[in-house]
């Protein structure tokens, strides 16, 4: 039978040759609702059943970070990928195995690293990560604090004026960590010295001294009440001229320092040569080693200075010379002492002496 041409017909199997690509396309695409969090791919190139991770970077203050390095691990060594943040703060991870956990981290210049938990993906999911801020990593400033060489020879005189041989005899004038002693000052000469001089302890001394001359009957005052009186204004004198001269005004004008610097290391002969030449080397304020004139000049002119009250009797060079004599003798013995001895005899000293 012969087919006859209809334009109506034509037109609409025309039409169905149209819409029919279109539903078969349809048909194919999954219907399924996306769960919370998650995105769609709108990349066609990637497989329905392969999954991604997409978010935004913000600092603390809720500003987008761009440029900022986004590296996603897998549990697999190989499943590794990394990129940078876009304007936006922005990255996409498309393609990620679902099934597996993936580690995600962010770093960026000056902010603390973001790390997530494990992430788990479904196929076809695609997860929005909505959580991803990053702190301003904080600054950390270093101060050193170095106090002045003033500061320093004021702390160290304080701690020497607590030195005590026995707890409670002064043992000032002794410098036991001479590795780090600092030059005193003019005032904290003159501090040192006066310390000394009204101690109660060195009061309690001369009385001491001045009934065992008064028991000698030496230098050549009376006896009684007055000679005793005499005798002890004689010898606070003597100590007072004697440590002021040479412990305070020479040692500010010669700029030398007073003390004793202890060794307490090498050998035994070293140290007895250090003690025995204490009276005659001292160490001066720039550090060095020098002849100790300040010693020797206070010695002398205390000495000198007490014929102007010693008995008519007890006058003259022989006294000033064997007064100096005596006195020298008396600081290489001190020296010796300091060296060998005290040290064990002053607790403050002693404990640090134990201490790791």
């Amino acid at each position: 039978m012969q087919l006859v041409y209809n334009p109506l017909f034509a037109a609409l199997v025309a039409a169905l040759a149209l819409v029919a690509p279109s539903n078969s396309l349809s048909a194919q695409v999954p219907t399924a609702l996306q769960e919370p969090g998650t995105l769609q791919s709108a990349n066609p190139s990637v497989r329905a059943d392969t999954s991604g991770i997409s978010g935004t970077v913000l600092d603390s203050n809720g500003e987008l970070v761009q440029g900022a390095t986004v590296v996603l691990d897998g549990s697999v060594p190989a499943d590794h990928h990394e990129l940078v943040t876009n304007d936006n703060g922005q990255f996409s991870f498309d393609g990620l195995t679902p099934g597996i956990a993936y580690h995600l981290k962010v770093i960026a210049a000056g902010f603390l690293g973001w790390d997530s938990p494990d992430i788990v993906l479904t196929p076809g999911q695609f997860k929005l990560l909505t959580d991803i801020t990053i702190r301003v990593e904080p600054k950390q400033t270093s101060v050193t604090v170095y106090a002045s060489t003033d500061e320093i020879a004021t702390e160290q005189v304080r701690i020497e004026e607590q030195q005590r041989v026995l707890g409670f005899i002064p043992n000032f004038y002794v410098v036991y960590d001479s590795k780090d002693a600092a030059p005193l000052t003019t005032k904290l000469k003159f501090q040192l010295a006066l310390r000394v001089s009204v101690d109660p302890v060195t009061v309690g001394g001369v009385a001491f001294v001045s009934g065992i001359y008064q028991a000698a009957n030496r230098p050549d005052y009376v006896q009684g009440a007055k000679g005793y009186g005499q005798r002890f204004g004689a010898i606070a004198a003597d100590g007072i001229s004697d440590i002021m001269i040479g412990g305070a005004i020479l040692p500010s004008l010669l700029h030398q320092d007073p003390r004793y610097f202890y060794q307490g290391t090498g050998t035994t002969n070293s140290r007895m040569r250090h003690a025995v030449l204490s009276p005659f080397i001292c160490k001066g304020d720039n550090g060095r080693w020098q002849p100790n004139y300040s010693s020797l000049g206070g010695d002398l002119a205390s000495s000198a200075i007490s014929n102007a009250y010693y008995p008519q009797s007890n006058r003259g060079a022989g006294l000033v010379f064997s007064s100096f004599a005596i006195g020298t003798g008396e600081r290489m013995a001190s020296g010796f002492a300091q060296e060998f001895i005290l040290p064990w005899l002053t607790p403050s000293v002693k404990r640090q002496h134990q201490q790791p």
